[in-house]
């Protein structure tokens, strides 16, 4: 089974969209046993806080099924359960070596680099842009999933 984490500043926003996008189109794909997914913050300030409501709205707005959940943050021991460590942007990438100093099987990337861009997903809790933020989101996991079916044949 392949474990993907998606990994954002406070895991409200960004990182909870990629979440329940990539289970969608995993199911839709027929590859739920194949493939795990879930999502963590690399700061503690949302800890606990369920999902932005304008990240609910977003998937409510595209059909993408959600579940109610807490915010949690990355600590080191996800490095070793996980294959892949997804980021929203190059901020969180300062703050992810802090708590992983080092990527010694080169895990942790950019989410967007599946489309072979070195560019961040802008944070919609601060741009209120929650749909240009899904729109990325979905380009990445679309590429992404398509890259893991590619591997697994």
């Amino acid at each position: 089974m392949i474990k993907i984490m998606f990994v954002c500043h406070g895991n409200i926003c960004r990182s909870p969209m990629a979440e329940f996008y990539m289970k969608y189109i995993v199911e839709k794909s027929g590859l739920e046993n194949e493939i795990f997914v879930a999502s963590s913050a690399t700061s503690f300030e949302e800890i606990g806080n369920d999902i932005h409501y304008g990240t609910k709205h977003i998937l409510d707005e595209h059909n993408i099924p959600y579940s109610s959940r807490k915010a949690v943050r990355f600590h080191d021991g996800d490095y070793d359960d996980y294959d892949l460590i997804l980021l929203m942007d190059k901020n969180n990438i300062r703050n992810m070596e802090n708590i992983v100093p080092y990527d010694y099987d080169e895990k942790i990337k950019l989410l967007l680099s599946f489309v072979g861009e070195n560019t961040s997903i802008a944070d919609p809790w601060y741009t209120g842009e929650f749909e240009t933020t899904y729109k990325d989101i979905k380009r990445g996991c679309d590429a992404l999933l398509k890259h893991l079916k590619e591997k697994m044949l």
